[in-house]
């Protein structure tokens, strides 16, 4: 704890709520930790939080999980212990779904605590109860319908018609009374499902439904069930222990073609994470498959560059202006990390910048130009000039000569914008001047429409030019 203490300033009693936590807080409020849930009950600042769990993950006290979660239910499909290892196709059994994840978007990131720490029963997945193991270890509790507050969890158990572990070389056997529509089966832990409709008219005696498990998918030996009691036996021919979770779908959920994403709780986006200079600092490790690439809905991209820098340094020197560009790159690390992003990369005297909100961005720029003229101010001299560019947009995060790097059209036309700035301006692109809250930021400002043409989009684009107030 002392190494985390050390690692920066910290608020009052930030570091005594961790403590308290690891100390005192019950099981599964230390696993899978939701660092923006964390911040909001103990009124500490998102970043700070954030920030504050990295060093904890850092320095061995908690482990930082990848969860890919399923949109339409929740789940817990898989959780990686990495960036690295991250995989975002997804196989949900309960909703019969398959697809393809970005980084920003339900793949949460969450913090568990150590086990060399304090053991927990949900790093022994064997030896929880099985309702644990599935509502608390493979469920995320908060999903709920959206524009309700009716929890899907909750809404899921009301449908339960069996949960039980499937102890290998053997056969179990549930008993369950069946409503018209679909039962759904599937082990939470490998997504192997079966699902067989409910139809026809109701019997009065239990019908009999055998199910084949092998240990990879389940293979029941009637295609449709009517109405009404039922016996279920699952034969387990395989070596290791399965589960089962049955689910009764009524024909309302049965005859939607897809089934609508819940509504989550805030929580850190691998999106969000990777855009932060912290951790690009602390797990400078930790990469991307370079042939693969991780998709990123929404990212924003904030170009700077030095004006007059040839004739800057022919005026006071190589070693002079090298250190004067070497101030300037620590202040835009300070002021992107302020706002919740990253450097990227420096080329040459160019800096390219990331932020996850696209009112970070720009809130931003528009600090690196008030603390840029506060510093050519301190010097007598206008030192450094910038012109500063912003575009939003899809992209994917890639590794490149060892750095977490992004690549796509996203990026070559925020660079574009930028090469439209001229000395001291910040411009951004319609696609930045609309996205949410970035108008409301500008209110005030002076801003000019004007239109060029910008590589990778037909025709003339428009792009707004912030006047600069310094």
């Amino acid at each position: 704890m002392i190494a985390i203490e050390q690692a920066r300033s910290w608020s009052p009693r930030v570091i005594s709520k961790l403590e308290t936590l690891i100390r005192s807080g019950d099981e599964l409020s230390v696993y899978r930790v939701n660092p923006l849930a964390f911040a909001r009950d103990r009124g500490i600042s998102e970043a700070e939080c954030i920030d504050l769990f990295l060093h904890a993950a850092r320095y061995g006290l908690f482990e930082m999980n990848w969860d890919v979660l399923c949109p339409q239910s929740g789940m817990v499909l898989h959780s990686f212990g990495s960036l690295r290892t991250l995989k975002t196709h997804y196989v949900c059994g309960l909703c019969d779904v398959t697809g393809e994840t970005d980084l920003d978007d339900f793949i949460q990131v969450t913090f568990s605590i150590s086990p060399e720490l304090r053991r927990l029963t949900f790093h022994d997945p064997e030896s929880l109860s099985v309702e644990d193991f599935h509502w608390k270890l493979r469920f995320n509790g908060d999903g709920r319908f959206a524009g309700q507050q009716v929890r899907f969890l909750d809404f899921l158990r009301g449908l339960v018609r069996g949960l039980t572990f499937l102890p290998p070389a053997s056969t179990t056997t549930l008993q369950a009374v069946l409503g018209p529509g679909a039962l759904t089966g599937v082990n939470v832990e490998t997504q192997a499902a079966l699902i067989v409709p409910i139809a026809g008219e109701a019997a009065t005696s239990p019908t009999l439904l055998q199910v084949g498990y092998d240990g990879q998918r389940f293979a029941p030996a009637l295609c449709v069930v009517p109405p009404g009691p039922v016996v279920i036996q699952v034969r387990n021919a395989g070596s290791t222990r399965g589960s089962l979770l049955l689910i009764n779908w009524p024909p309302e959920v049965v005859a939607q073609a897809i089934k609508p994403p819940l509504e989550f709780e805030p929580y850190l986006s691998g999106g969000a994470l990777v855009a932060r200079q912290t951790f690009r600092r602390l797990f400078r490790s930790e990469n991307v498959d370079e042939k693969e690439g991780l998709g990123i809905r929404q990212v924003t991209f904030v170009f700077t560059d030095l004006k007059g820098s040839t004739a800057m340094y022919e005026r006071i020197g190589d070693l002079n202006a090298y250190g004067l560009v070497r101030q300037h790159f620590a202040l835009l690390e300070m002021i992107a990390q302020r706002y919740s992003g990253a450097i990227v990369k420096t080329i040459g005297d160019a800096v390219m910048a990331v932020f996850c909100r696209p009112t970070d961005a720009v809130s931003a720029s528009l600090s690196i130009v008030e603390e840029i003229g506060r510093f050519n101010r301190e010097r007598g001299e206008p030192a450094i000039i910038l012109k500063i560019g912003a575009h939003c947009g899809p992209s994917i995060a890639v590794t490149l000569n060892d750095n977490l790097d992004y690549f796509g059209q996203a990026v070559n036309v925020a660079a574009r914008v930028q090469s439209l700035a001229d000395a001291g301006e910040i411009c951004i692109s319609e696609a930045l001047y609309s996205a949410p809250g970035v108008r409301d930021l500008l209110g005030g400002r002076t801003v000019v429409e004007f239109e060029a043409p910008l590589r990778g989009l037909q025709g003339r684009a428009s792009v707004y030019r912030i006047v600069s107030e310094w």
